[in-house]
């Protein structure tokens, strides 16, 4: 196989397998856009659950921002060109006020595919404001995400606390703060 042929057939497995993942996210609840939603909103339940039995400081920083996206199972996969793309709601008050994907694209030296839950807190009310007016929001672009890693140990700095923009990202190893959500676009969600 020449090296042509097996890039196009990597990024080919890569697409498909993302594209049979990111289907699957609300499962046999696809034609019921209550029973997606529903389905979305327990996802975002657990995942919040884990998080909080992973660290007593996300529990609190939560808590205290104004909004909190959570994306349960933002999947990514690739072989040299990769994506990645999961479903998730907005919080505020303990409650989804809205639901929304999240999709990536990436070029580089990748191979793989993996699931991770996505966070993204809100802690000033001009932040929310400007993710909520916007009709697609970019990472990076229209706000910055500090992220932040914190152990099972450790607490957030009052600094890091402070910032406008927080997120984490929950592997199955745990807590992750060496990665970057920039590029990342979310959009509101629909449902047929």
């Amino acid at each position: 196989m020449n090296k042509r042929n097996f890039l196009v057939t990597g990024a080919s497995l890569a697409a498909a397998a993302l594209l049979s993942t990111g289907c699957s996210s609300t499962g046999g609840a696809a034609g019921d856009p209550a029973a997606q939603r529903q389905a979305i909103d327990a996802a975002v339940e657990s995942s919040l659950a884990r998080l909080y039995n992973e660290n007593a400081s996300a529990k609190q920083l939560v808590a205290s921002a104004k909004g909190v996206l959570v994306f349960p199972n933002f999947v990514s996969a690739g072989f040299i060109v990769g994506g990645a793309s999961g479903t998730g709601a907005m919080r505020k008050g303990g409650k989804s006020t809205g639901h929304f994907r999240m999709t990536e694209a990436s070029v580089g030296f990748l191979a793989g595919a993996q699931s991770q839950g996505v966070f993204i807190l809100f802690m000033t009310d001009d932040a929310l404001r400007n993710f909520e007016s916007s009709r697609g929001w970019t990472a990076g672009a229209d706000g910055s995400i500090t992220m932040i890693n914190i152990g099972a140990s450790a607490s957030v700095s009052t600094q890091t606390a402070q910032q406008p923009i927080i997120g984490f990202i929950l592997t199955n190893g745990g807590l992750m703060g060496n990665l970057s959500l920039n590029g990342s676009r979310i959009t509101p969600l629909t449902f047929n």
